[in-house]
């Protein structure tokens, strides 16, 4: 098969799969389970299959780092996994799948405040392009001022800077660490303080007989094993083959793929909305294109 061809099918896989993210998110609220337990299990299930892994990985990543690969997953997966299930308690799915393709912004922002990463003039129009269309995204939705819609919106554009920060930590500090090394450990050390949480909100006294439990549980245990387990694994493949710039663009389909989810579910998607998202992914364009001439570098 064609290498381009097997690019895109990576891609369009990659895509399909973290837009659904959000409708799964919806459909384990909807059934029966709380955000903390959608959250939990997700992060469980990605541990579970990532365990093998993680058993051959372990031991060849530095004792001194092996904090560094913990915070990394949880600022990576474990607190956005609860922020976003939080969050869709009050907010649609797709409005969650909009917002996180302000990710790449927050990689920047993140970079320069905390990592020293020089800012070219483009990234600094981008970032400005790309708030200019979350605040009419949030704009066009006219209940945000009601029921502290705003407040959960909130959450998702934290768990976006958590993953902006996560993103410059791994480059910087564990830039000699395998990608793969990395996910499998931290999603399994982070599965232990999810399945705690289980523990704690009383998951195991569900009646798993309950079909819709049943519903819940599948749509959790799905987002865990192929929204973060099998998606990460799928990533760090196109980033090999076709380069971290290539690999980045997923960011542009996501919330097409959530939008759709949302449309099926029929959910409120009026023309503000999708002026937004196309504001939004303009700036998130803009800010990744490549510059030679950088005006900000901070020291």
């Amino acid at each position: 098969m064609n290498k381009n061809l097997i690019n895109w099918v990576l891609f369009s896989l990659l895509s399909t799969i973290w837009g659904s993210s959000f409708i799964l998110i919806f459909m384990g609220l909807k059934y029966g389970l709380t955000a903390f337990e959608v959250a939990s299990v997700r992060i469980v299930a990605a541990g579970i299959v990532l365990f093998p892994n993680c058993i051959m990985y372990f031991k060849k990543i530095p004792k001194n780092k092996l904090g560094i690969v913990f915070l990394s997953g949880t600022l990576g997966s474990l607190l956005p996994a609860f922020l976003f299930c939080i969050a869709e308690q009050e907010i649609d799915s797709s409005l969650t799948g909009v917002l996180n393709s302000l990710t790449p912004i927050f990689v920047i922002i993140m970079g320069a405040i905390f990592f020293k990463v020089a800012t070219p003039i483009n990234k600094i129009i981008g970032i400005i392009i790309a708030f200019t269309g979350c605040v009419l995204l949030l704009l066009s939705k006219g209940d945000m001022g009601k029921s502290n819609h705003l407040l959960y919106t909130a959450l998702v554009i934290i768990a976006t800077i958590m993953y902006g920060f996560n993103v410059n930590m791994v480059t910087k500090k564990l830039h000699e660490i395998p990608s793969i090394y990395i996910a499998s450990v931290s999603l399994c050390l982070n599965a232990i303080l999810a399945l705690a949480v289980l523990f704690f909100v009383g998951f195991f006294r569900h009646d798993f007989t309950n079909t819709a439990i049943i519903k819940a549980i599948s749509a959790a245990c799905i987002l865990g094993i192929g929204g973060t387990a099998i998606a990460t694994v799928l990533f760090y493949m196109l980033a090999k083959r076709a380069g971290g710039v290539f690999a980045s663009m997923v960011t542009y389909g996501i919330p097409f793929v959530a939008i759709a989810w949302g449309y099926y579910f029929k959910e409120q998607i009026g023309k503000g909305q999708l002026i937004g998202l196309f504001i939004i992914l303009i700036g998130v364009f803009i800010a990744n294109r490549a510059k030679k001439v950088t005006l900000i570098n901070k020291k």
